[in-house]
């Protein structure tokens, strides 16, 4: 009896068993396959939510304005934020389109000049003589050293195109992901409520407020690293106009670009400064080269007073979660990175908290 007891359990254990793993295997088997699907429109529909996201102050002070219609506040922000993307990436393909043409006709007719190297040029540690030697013998053989330096210039042409055509697919990204982000914006309150909803089921009570620090960890990382980039790229691009510089909207967009990276801004600013010592008057040097240390140095005064704005942690956490995101997935990395560092840093304080209780109680008289 007792044989037949335990063959009839591990039978059920064994039938148990079995139909788990089937259920397990279906669900991964399935999840998996979804991934597939989605995985081409999952950076898109991330983008949208960080639009949505970094927008939704704005939204919910237009919708006011209009009287609480949702719908047409999120119709106006998003046909405003294409406008200016568009607006954006036509002035700058007409700046390179137009520097490029310009410099191919100087090139060919042999009027493309150089100005003449420095002599202080000579003195800088490491690389001065050979930049000195180089600059020289373009300024006096522009063709000779352009031969010189033909497989340079050649892996560099291949690497500008390449990154063009993944600029041109990121621009259309961004586009679809302003309609989805106008979608978003549209449902707000049932996104909340849905986020809202995941939180309270993954952290228990702390949920709700997780989830609303990741949404002003996002705001403030926009604010604090996006904006303060996209100020740095327009006050180095007014200035640049001013100097008379060619191709003014290329450089302005490196600038952006170097300075989402957390780098300096004079890495691009630099060598410019020395092009207009070399081809401009010298009050008009000095006073391009005292704009362009302005540019490099405001964001030292800037992030402090955007970055930690409306997020109750450390600046330095923000700042390290957004540029190890960076490092680690790119662009996208920095809202992603710097909400993920964030929670878990509010995680662990809680956790403190937790462990740090019943040590009280027990050392209590």
């Amino acid at each position: 009896m007792t044989n037949d007891n335990q063959a009839s359990n591990q039978a059920t254990f064994v039938a148990n068993a079995l139909e788990a793993f089937i259920r397990i295997a279906v669900i991964v088997l399935l999840t998996v396959w979804c991934f597939r699907i989605g995985r081409p429109f999952i950076q898109i529909i991330l983008w949208g939510i960080i639009i949505a996201v970094a927008l939704s102050p704005v939204h919910q002070k237009i919708a006011s304005t209009l009287g609480g219609r949702s719908k047409l506040a999120s119709a106006l922000l998003t046909l405003f934020a294409l406008v200016l993307v568009v607006t954006v990436g036509v002035m700058l393909s007409g700046t390179l389109i137009d520097g490029a043409k310009e410099l191919s006709f100087k090139i060919k007719e042999g009027t493309l000049a150089v100005p003449p190297a420095p002599q202080s040029l000579k003195s800088w540690p490491v690389v001065g003589k050979s930049l000195y030697q180089a600059w020289r013998l373009a300024s006096i053989n522009l063709a000779a050293a352009l031969s010189k330096f033909t497989p340079q210039l050649r892996a560099f042409s291949q690497w500008l195109l390449s990154n063009g055509a993944r600029t041109g697919v990121g621009i259309l990204k961004f586009i679809v992901s302003i309609f989805i982000a106008g979608i978003f914006l549209t449902k707000a309150d049932a996104g909340y409520k849905a986020a809202k909803s995941i939180g309270t089921r993954l952290a228990g009570e702390q949920g709700v407020e997780l989830v609303d620090l990741a949404g002003s960890t996002l705001r403030s990382v926009v604010k604090g690293i996006i904006g303060v980039a996209v100020i740095q790229s327009v006050l180095a691009g007014l200035g640049l106009l001013v100097a008379g510089v060619p191709g003014a909207g290329l450089w302005a967009l490196l600038v952006l670009i170097i300075a989402v990276a957390q780098l300096p801004v004079l890495l691009v600013l630099a060598p410019i400064v020395f092009y207009v010592f070399s081809t401009a008057s010298t009050v008009a040097s000095v006073l391009f080269m005292i704009w362009c240390i302005f540019v490099g140095l405001c964001d030292n005064f800037l992030k402090p007073i955007l970055l930690g704005r409306g997020v109750q942690v450390p600046m330095v956490i923000v700042f390290i979660g957004a540029i190890g995101g960076f490092i680690n997935s790119g662009i996208i990395g920095l809202f992603i990175g710097a909400i993920v560092f964030v929670v878990g840093y509010q995680l662990f304080l809680a956790w403190l908290q937790q462990n740090a209780a019943p040590r009280e109680e027990l050392t209590a008289p």
